[in-house]
């Protein structure tokens, strides 16, 4: 794995978009409202999920590598006063950061993700916690109609996790082989290669403009090339914005093979 965030930054941009979030719960008018990109949640319902989802971490990351036992047992449930709430979502917080910074970026940690390319450690966790934060705090800003891009930093190191942690996999790939180029604006660009050794991606120094010619004979021709700001890669392969909103090139349909892909664990 090419990590391109130091463990401290991690940490500290996890902070920032918690703080992000936090502060969206704050000013939002009701509590009750529907999130538009996760339309079976309420701005109430995205809120507990952020603090339960974040106490069950530090727990995770406390016991190491074998899985704890979920920290909503016994825990205090999420209050339903806005202040309550407010403060119950800072504990949580502080308590993924605590356990976090107790462990250190290279101790064993359960994780969900099996044989991906990110490892099993507490550093692969904040990394990831961080992408989850970023998503989110984005989408509680959606609800109130006041979304903000995620911070480049946090978005360019946020497409190559989602590729090496999300998308990577030794299962084979069940359609003919390919490939998907990722490009950012802001200058980084990574493929993601698909066939019957499954799926892993790598940086790439020279983006083509178009999906290679001759596909049909090169399997590891580029079927489809995307480019935007990191920021809108991320929303765009966490469904948060449509493909509309970015540079497609190839073969879209692509996009929604790997959608409707389900690796064998």
């Amino acid at each position: 794995m090419t990590t391109t965030l130091a463990f401290p930054v991690l940490l500290r941009l996890i902070d920032e978009r918690l703080s992000a979030f936090r502060a969206a719960i704050a000013s939002a008018p009701s509590l009750d409202v529907q999130v538009p990109t996760c339309p079976e949640w309420t701005l109430f319902d995205l809120a507990q999920h952020i603090g339960e989802g974040r106490r069950d971490w530090a727990a995770t990351v406390a016991a190491g590598p074998a899985p704890a036992k979920s920290a909503a047992e016994g825990a205090p449930a999420a209050p339903r006063e806005r202040e309550a709430l407010l403060a119950w979502l800072a504990e949580s917080a502080e308590q993924l950061l605590d356990a976090l910074r107790e462990a250190g970026p290279d101790r064993g940690c359960w994780t969900w993700w099996g044989a991906s390319q990110s490892p099993k450690t507490c550093g692969a966790v904040a990394r990831h916690q961080l992408q989850q934060m970023a998503v989110h705090t984005y989408d509680a800003q959606v609800t109130l109609g006041a979304p903000e891009p995620l911070p480049d930093e946090v978005a360019l190191d946020g497409v190559e996790e989602f590729l090496y942690t999300c998308v990577a996999t030794t299962s084979a790939w069940p359609h003919k082989p390919t490939a998907f180029d990722f490009h950012a604006t802001e200058g980084r660009s990574w493929r993601l290669t698909l066939d019957g050794d499954g799926a892993r991606s790598t940086r790439i120094s020279a983006p083509r403009t178009t999906p290679a010619a001759g596909a049909d004979e090169d399997a590891n021709a580029v079927g489809v090339a995307v480019r935007g700001t990191a920021s809108d890669l991320i929303l765009f392969v966490y469904d948060r914005i449509p493909a509309d909103s970015l540079q497609l090139e190839g073969d879209a349909g692509l996009f929604d093979l790997l959608r409707e892909w389900e690796p064998e664990a």
